[in-house]
């Protein structure tokens, strides 16, 4: 299974960590093509080496390839919903997945859409499970 994971990367990289650990539990379902997300060299100015039009062409390949896509929306980011309304119009099942807690809501564009799956999480073993339901029965 191609995974395409949508992670915030220049509104902030606090949470890279939290990005890492999702992609290792991503793997285990089959190859994430965004992994880079999860590193901690990865600044917020984003890939460096790299003109922006040269990632968009990249991450829109990895996306038309993807057979699934899971997006960390806890902080909002205009890249990661351009990614999300991407995936909807290629018809890829997406998975929007949030950090329960206080300020974190999730927009009402997603948690409205019936064509995408919104779930809330506390901490990685609920993210386990909501993952393994979305990847293995859906």
């Amino acid at each position: 299974m191609n995974i395409y994971f949508a992670a915030l990367v220049r509104g902030g990289r606090e949470d890279s960590l939290l990005y890492a650990d999702i992609i290792k539990l991503l793997g285990s379902y089959g190859m994430v093509a965004t992994e880079h997300l999860g590193k901690k060299s990865l600044s917020e100015e984003g890939e460096q080496e790299m003109l922006d039009q040269e990632i968009y062409e990249r991450d829109m390949s990895w996306l038309s390839q993807a057979d699934v896509v899971v997006a960390e929306v806890s902080t909002p980011s205009l890249g990661v919903g351009y990614e999300i309304a991407r995936a909807e119009t290629m018809e890829k099942p997406v998975l929007c997945i949030y950090r329960l807690g206080a300020g974190k809501r999730v927009s009402a564009m997603l948690a409205g859409n019936a064509n995408i799956e919104v779930q809330a999480y506390e901490n990685l073993e609920d993210l386990t499970e909501v993952l393994e339901n979305f990847l293995r029965e859906g």
